[in-house]
C-alpha cells in the first residue's frame, strides 16, 4: 500500500465530502439528472465516496473497481435497456470514474466516458465540485439523448438523488 494514499484516504473523511458537496450542490445534481431524464431513456446515477476503508486500501483496490462494485451494488445494470450509468466520484484520490451498462458502452468506448471524466476532473481540481458535476451528467445526458432519445414519458428506473458515501 502506498503511504501517501493511505494517508489521503485517513486525511479524507465525510465531513470534508459534505464541505465539497453540500446539499445545495447535491440538489443541483439530482435536479440536472431529473431534467436530463426527460430528454432521454437511459438512467444516471451519481456516487460520491469521501475515503477507502483501510482494508480496502491494503488489497490494493483502486478507484476503476471500486467503481465497478458501486455500479454493481448499487443496481446501475439493472434498466430495461441496458443503459444506466455510474458518474463515480472518490474524493481521497481525486478521481472519477465513469462506468457504463453495455447497452449505451458499446455506443461510447472508453475514450467517450475518460473525456468526461477529464471535463470534470479540470473543475474539480479548481474545487468547482457543482459545476464539475453538472457538466459530467450534461456530457453523459447528451450522449445518451443521442443513441437513447426518449419516446414517450418514461419511468425512472433508479433515483436521480446523488448518494454521499
Amino acid at each position: 500500500m502506498e503511504l501517501k494514499r493511505f494517508l489521503r484516504h485517513v486525511a479524507m473523511t465525510p465531513m470534508k465530502a459534505r464541505q465539497c458537496f453540500p446539499d445545495k450542490v447535491m440538489d443541483a445534481i439530482a435536479a440536472e439528472i431529473g431534467a436530463s431524464e426527460k430528454r432521454h431513456r437511459g438512467e444516471v446515477a451519481f456516487v460520491v465516496e469521501a475515503e477507502l476503508s483501510t482494508e480496502q486500501l491494503w488489497r490494493g483496490l483502486d478507484s476503476r473497481r471500486r467503481a465497478l462494485e458501486v455500479f454493481a451494488g448499487q443496481g446501475t445494470w439493472n434498466t430495461e435497456e441496458n443503459n444506466g450509468v455510474l458518474i463515480y466520484v472518490l474524493l481521497a484520490d481525486r478521481k472519477v470514474e465513469i462506468v457504463a451498462d453495455r447497452g449505451i458502452d458499446r455506443h461510447v468506448g472508453p475514450d467517450g466516458w475518460r473525456a468526461i471524466c477529464d471535463l470534470m476532473d479540470t473543475d474539480f481540481h479548481s474545487h468547482r465540485f457543482q459545476e464539475g458535476a453538472i457538466a459530467g451528467v450534461r456530457a453523459v445526458s447528451a450522449l445518451l439523448e443521442r443513441h437513447y432519445p426518449e419516446q414517450e414519458e418514461g419511468r425512472n428506473q433508479l433515483g436521480d438523488r446523488p448518494i454521499l458515501m
